[in-house]
């Protein structure tokens, strides 16, 4: 007998953003708006709104390159309000233009993401960490997915979201795992009765699959637009720094 695989309830596109402009300390930067509405929930390792949970946006902005606010959520909080959107949300910082974002899907899956590889490395390294407030991430994925998912699930979706990333940056050329400040949010449908709650979210199963491909491309594509604006600097004698938002 075959199986069915129920469709997703949407086929329509949700993870649809606003970009923002805004001028801060004499500087034009952008935001992008995810105002994904009640029916939610989130997991993300974010500033602003971490952890699991009901969400109702996602923002991720920019902030000028040596960023020294020591308040971040107070300041996404602050963002957030000005962008018109109220109730719980998730809030991520790159020092990265947001404008050069990058959106893909997979089979009712979503994932957009922004890239600034300037500052990259791998995970496992000699030395101490900090436990002082990092600064901007400067990979950051927001990714949907249009069914319910156990608290299991999610925390296995951001595992496939961080493995797909690392393959990305890998494909498209750069040696290293990331940077030391990525940040990631994934968010699946809330659960309605009768409704299938998927367990797994792992890069073989059904939808963490479709999620890894997403993701894939998404960052893949970031990262090419990060290499694309280096060498159009390079090119013309500029050198590829943080005031050029490939950072």
């Amino acid at each position: 007998m075959t199986s069915v695989v129920p469709p997703p309830r949407t086929a329509t596109p949700v993870l649809t953003v606003r970009r923002l402009t805004r001028t801060e300390d004499g500087e034009r930067l952008h935001t992008l708006l995810w105002p994904a509405g009640p029916g939610w929930r989130m997991i993300s390792s974010a500033v602003l709104g971490g952890g699991v949970g009901e969400r109702s946006w996602v923002l991720n902005a920019q902030v000028p390159h040596g960023y020294r606010r020591t308040d971040p959520d107070t300041h996404l909080t602050e963002l957030a309000r000005e962008a018109g959107v109220r109730g719980a949300g998730v809030g991520l910082m790159t020092a990265a233009d947001v404008a050069g974002y990058a959106h893909a899907h997979d089979g009712g899956a979503e994932a957009l993401a922004t890239a600034g590889i300037g500052v990259r490395g791998w995970a496992a390294v000699p030395g101490e960490g900090s436990d002082r407030p990092p600064a901007p991430g400067t990979v950051n994925i927001v990714a949907a997915l249009p069914v319910a998912l156990t608290d299991a699930a999610l925390v296995n979706a951001v595992t496939t979201a961080t493995e797909a990333k690392v393959q990305a940056l890998l494909d498209a050329g750069y040696d290293c795992s990331g940077t030391p400040t990525d940040a990631v949010c994934v968010a699946a449908r809330v659960p309605r009765a009768g409704e299938e709650v998927h367990a797994f979210a792992g890069p073989r199963s059904l939808w963490g699959a479709r999620l890894a491909r997403a993701v894939h491309r998404a960052v893949h594509r970031a990262a090419a637009r990060c290499a694309d604006r280096c060498e159009a600097a390079q090119s013309t004698g500029q050198v590829c720094t943080g005031a050029l938002r490939c950072m």
